[in-house]
């Protein structure tokens, strides 16, 4: 019982953790919006984007607690990154010029 405890206990400091970076990033770029992906073994995928259109991204190491962070922090969560909602991301050179080098085989600046 102590070890489940233990278990719940970091599960739920991560939650809290999570919750308060997406609320830092809402906070800090007028509003958020975000979508869960699930990466496997690596746990989920919470992108965020923000009313300005600037994103962002964090994992977390379950769909279950990305699901509880989301909750917590407030945010409308998209079961899809369709196009409306990739529609509202804002991309800057770097962007353009990174994915245009890894399309063309080019450095990946890694």
């Amino acid at each position: 019982m102590a070890d489940t405890q233990q278990v719940d206990a970091k599960a739920e400091r991560k939650v809290a953790r999570l919750a308060k970076q997406i609320s830092a990033f809402s906070k800090e770029h007028g509003g958020a919006e975000g979508q869960l992906a699930y990466v496997g073994e690596r746990g989920a995928r919470i992108v965020l984007v923000g009313e300005d259109g600037g994103w962002g991204d964090l994992m977390a190491p379950s769909y279950e607690i990305a699901e509880k962070a989301v909750e917590k922090s407030g945010i409308t969560v998209h079961e899809e990154f369709d196009g409306e909602f990739a529609a509202k991301v804002k991309t800057g050179p770097y962007e353009w010029t990174r994915m245009a080098g890894i399309q063309v085989g080019g450095p990946s600046n890694d």
